[in-house]
């Protein structure tokens, strides 16, 4: 992804990217108040969606987080949740795409999203991938506080 922190090859699909989907996703996601900014097919990921989480979520040790999409025509998908920290990096990401290291679907967890990761099921529905993935990082910025 972005960061460099990930092999291009593990995200890829081989199918095109689902623009479209992305301008839906970006319309959604640009009503809710827990984004700072949300960049359209930036110059370094022309394929991607990212979406910049507000900082008040955030506890000071934590100076940025960003939630990465991709879509593809198919149906496949890359959803990379990053945040940086005083101390280092958290990577999360949820997949769906022809993988030699796991099954189509599959997680990469937290907090530093090995590959292989863990072989799962994701909703069909965009919809719902979407919400189970925004509901997981809300639980993660909820717990910066709890503790």
């Amino acid at each position: 992804m972005t960061g460099g922190d990930t092999d291009a090859s593990d995200s890829s699909s081989g199918a095109p990217i689902d623009f479209d989907r992305l301008d839906v996703i970006q319309a959604r996601l640009a009503a809710s108040d827990r984004f700072s900014r949300i960049d359209d097919q930036p110059a370094f990921a022309p394929d991607h969606l990212v979406c910049v989480y507000d900082q008040r979520f955030y506890p000071d040790s934590v100076r940025s987080a960003r939630l990465e999409v991709v879509w593809f025509e198919n149906g496949d998908f890359t959803l990379h949740y990053h945040e940086e920290h005083e101390t280092g990096e958290y990577d999360h990401r949820w997949d769906r795409h022809p993988s030699d290291h796991n099954a189509r679907d599959h997680i990469h967890p937290g907090p530093d999203a090995p590959t292989p990761g863990e072989d799962t099921s994701h909703p069909s529905d965009w919809r719902d991938i979407l919400s189970m993935v925004l509901s997981e990082i809300e639980d993660r910025q909820r717990a910066f506080w709890e503790r």
